[in-house]
């Protein structure tokens, strides 16, 4: 395949082929750069948008009130997920290869620490696959209860499987479109709610922030007073960590997506707006249109009622005097979202165990791959796992749903911390090694205090993640809540022993061991200069084309 003989119209999006990735490697069989900047830039921005943020965050809205679900998310996104990405996309811009931050990890600062954030996040990931998809079979209760749930969580575990087993360009796809859907749905709820507010509905009833008057804009939470309003933050911060998406995609997927060293500084560069714009806004919305005191709402948490039934949005929509069938077709899009989510995390989980074959964490059987480039073995393993949620059919699905929440959001959010932990090992090498970060392709501001800050609030927040556990101590609570901590550290300590591993060095930490082979696979797209291809290309292209790919 001659590069320079081939029409750039194709440089942008589709010159990542298979056929070129074997030619580079021939007779190898790993997983290819088939994902496209706008499978990419869709699957980050809806990565967290599921169940959660449309029926979850009711209950939050009820104990903490509506201006403390705003702060929590503003402040965990600003504070936390905001450098956490940017952090990690300079890492994985500068080598955007297959294994991620875990290979990371154990090259910038202990083989102990890659082990142990792997492990981590892979059962994290399968406690988020559990999650997603019990709460399918939450929200299809909605329409019918007398099926058993254990029909639907086999449905959706053989859908994911399915589109997880093609080739990763058809998971891209897959993706693209139920993001697509997920973020239409937001941003309609999120207008319908400024337009009732100003008194656009059958009420005629400008309603505005009503449900912030009266006291009602914080609540306390587990103590009175000052303390309890605090704590009332506190919990609204705990559930943005378990929907806020953060920068685990961009991880896992660097090395799988084309022309990463365009795509992925474009992801990092956009992920303030992606906060403010769906997850903050969306948090303000929700608190504007349904009051934290509405006597429907409060019954529908109490009840236990599934889907659409319990969501804040639903009942301020009915609220508002909008009947019909709009609840329905809500509910229907929510159960898309919890499919995407379940399908993402699948993905990601799969990649993770993938890395972890790759540095010799896991066995070398998850190595293989098909022609299409698809650790099938990974797939496999992570949708066995998911077999877990078959406890709906002997549980309450709302009760399995909260354990599976509290478990992946202390693994979650341990890994997070540990990417900072990383990109300081990071720092340190290229500060010893005197490598000027001027030079990088994508460098981010402020370091190292932002990864400082990131590192010191999110272990905060892992302290105090379980503060409502303790009085009254509840076992199944504690233990949900802080396994993934115990987890994080058994396979930390484990690793360390038995492998005898250390510390790195940073005035030895090779930072370009792997670059040869990226710069090879990415030469289709950067040789002449990534700005200059991309102007040649766009240039090759009609008008509806070329605006198309300038949005991603």
């Amino acid at each position: 395949m001659g590069r320079q003989d081939e029409p750039n119209i194709d440089i942008l999006q589709t010159a990542s082929r298979p056929e070129a990735e074997l030619a580079l490697n021939p007779g190898s069989l790993h997983t290819h750069r088939g994902l496209r900047p706008r499978h990419v830039q869709l699957a980050a921005i809806a990565g967290g948008i599921g169940v959660g943020l449309f029926v979850g965050i009711g209950k939050i809205l009820v104990n903490a009130g509506p201006l403390s679900l705003l702060l929590g998310y503003l402040i965990y996104g600003i504070g936390f997920i905001w450098p956490c990405n940017l952090c990690t996309a300079e890492m994985v811009t500068w080598l955007p290869i297959r294994g991620s931050v875990f290979g990371l990890a154990t090259r910038y600062v202990d083989p102990a620490l890659g082990f142990a954030l792997g492990w981590t996040y892979f059962y994290a990931g399968a406690m988020f696959v559990c999650t997603e998809t019990s709460a399918v079979a939450t929200v299809v209760q909605f329409w019918d209860v007398d099926v058993s749930p254990a029909v639907w969580v086999a449905m959706v575990l053989i859908l994911c499987t399915f589109f997880n087993l093609v080739a990763v360009k058809w998971y891209g796809e897959s993706e693209f479109l139920m993001s697509i859907t997920k973020i239409l749905l937001l941003i309609g709820l999120v207008l319908f709610t400024f337009i009732t507010m100003v008194g656009g509905n059958p009420k005629h009833d400008a309603y505005g922030f009503r449900a912030w008057t009266g006291g009602n804009a914080m609540h306390p939470y587990y103590a009175e007073g000052a303390t309890g309003r605090l704590l009332g933050i506190g919990i609204s911060i705990r559930f943005a960590v378990f929907t806020l998406a953060g920068p685990d995609f961009i991880s896992l997927s660097a090395g799988e997506i084309q022309n990463p060293r365009r795509t992925i500084p474009r992801l990092a560069r956009l992920i303030f707006y992606r906060l403010v714009g769906f997850y903050i806004i969306g948090s303000l919305a929700v608190g504007i249109i349904c009051s934290s005191r509405d006597s429907n709402l409060i019954l529908a948490i109490k009840g236990g009622e599934p889907g659409a039934a319990a969501s804040p949005w639903v009942i301020g929509i009915r609220n508002a005097g909008v009947t019909g069938g709009l609840p329905g077709l809500i509910n229907t899009l929510i159960l898309v979202s919890a499919i995407s989510c379940g399908n993402a995390f699948v993905y990601q989980t799969s990649r993770t165990l993938y890395s972890l074959a790759q540095e010799g964490q896991a066995p070398k059987i998850f190595l293989t791959c098909s022609k299409s480039g698809i650790p099938y073995y990974c797939v496999l393993a992570v949708t066995s796992i998911g077999c877990i949620t078959f406890l709906v059919a002997d549980n309450s699905a709302i009760t399995v749903f909260g354990w599976f929440v509290d478990l992946a959001t202390s693994g979650l959010i341990v890994n997070f911390v540990a990417f900072f932990w990383v990109y300081l090992g990071w720092y340190r090498a290229l500060k010893a090694q005197n490598f000027d970060r001027k030079n990088l392709p994508y460098y981010c501001n402020f370091a190292p205090y932002t990864a400082w800050f990131g590192l010191i609030f999110g272990c905060l927040i892992i302290l105090f993640l379980g503060f409502d556990s303790f009085s009254p101590f509840s076992i199944q609570s504690f233990i949900t809540t802080y396994f993934g901590i115990a987890w994080a550290a058994f396979m930390f300590t484990l690793w360390k022993i038995v492998k005898k591993t250390k510390f790195a060095d940073p005035a030895t930490v090779d930072i370009y061991h792997g670059k040869a082979e990226v710069d090879a696979e990415c030469a289709i797209w950067e040789d002449g200069g990534l700005e200059e291809n991309e102007k040649q290309g766009l240039a090759e292209m009609s008008v509806v084309r070329r605006t198309w790919e300038r949005i991603w």
